[in-house]
């Protein structure tokens, strides 16, 4: 089964995530798709990115049984280079997600410009539950678009936050019944690709360039962290416990 599937309507494409039977866990093959569509050379009449999730969960993060055997090294896989693809496309990207988005799932929409969510639909970062945490990078994405309060709520606990609250909070652009999610999604989608392409562009760009600044902030001590705990043996054991569908038993080593 192929990984993505893309579809594009005039001035759109959508990119389909296309494991429903993993609940779209993003392996090495989908991250390295995703980077390509992403970094593909843009036509003079495209004008919105969508990315959306087949099946019932948008998507889950990174597939555990690769992540695993990665895990000693440390390695964030491919997907921060699919992150910065997606804020770097000079196209306007929605996620329209109608189900969890979780770990890299929740990274995945919250990279995007606009978020349309089912009211059904979960955000949450479990990585202190398997024992790892976030790069410099993902972390810095989350605390620019939750702010220092949802960020810590997210990290620190582990639990995934309703769509409702987030939107509540201003922190996703529209949240609506599962049932209205489509007349949504395809409403604000359309809006977008009326507006001025070169507008668009440089709104993109503007945004951007302004949140990059926090690129340049001294954290290699915060590195150091962040390596350790993806090195250390809790690591492995709550990777193994996820997948075992057990609680994790945690030693601080």
């Amino acid at each position: 089964m192929q990984r993505l599937i893309i579809e594009k309507s005039g001035p759109i494409t959508t990119i389909w995530m296309n494991r429903p039977e993993k609940k779209n866990a993003l392996d090495s093959v989908m991250l390295n798709e995703l980077r390509e569509v992403l970094t593909a050379p843009v036509a003079p009449e495209d004008r919105v990115l969508v990315i959306r999730g087949k099946g019932t969960v948008f998507c889950s993060g990174l597939d555990m049984s690769e992540r695993r055997e990665t895990i000693g090294s440390g390695s964030a896989s491919g997907i921060e280079t699919m992150l910065r693809a997606i804020e770097l496309t000079p196209l306007p990207v929605v996620a329209v997600v109608q189900g969890d988005a979780i770990a890299g799932g929740n990274e995945l929409a919250l990279h995007c410009d606009l978020v349309i969510a089912s009211s059904t639909a979960r955000f949450g970062m479990s990585l202190a539950q398997v024992g790892l945490a976030p790069n410099w990078f993902l972390a810095k994405k989350l605390m620019e678009v939750l702010g220092p309060v949802t960020t810590r709520e997210m990290l620190l606990l582990g639990d995934p936050l309703p769509a409702t609250k987030l939107h509540a909070l201003g922190l996703i652009a529209r949240c609506v019944a599962p049932d209205a999610l489509e007349a949504e999604a395809s409403k604000v989608i359309d809006r977008l690709a009326a507006n001025a392409p070169l507008s668009l562009k440089a709104m993109k760009a503007l945004t951007v360039r302004q949140l990059q600044l926090r690129d340049n902030i001294p954290h290699d001590d915060v590195d150091a962290l962040v390596q350790a705990a993806m090195k250390s043996q809790d690591a492995q054991e709550g990777m193994k416990a996820r997948l075992e569908k057990r609680k994790a038993a945690f030693k601080g080593r």
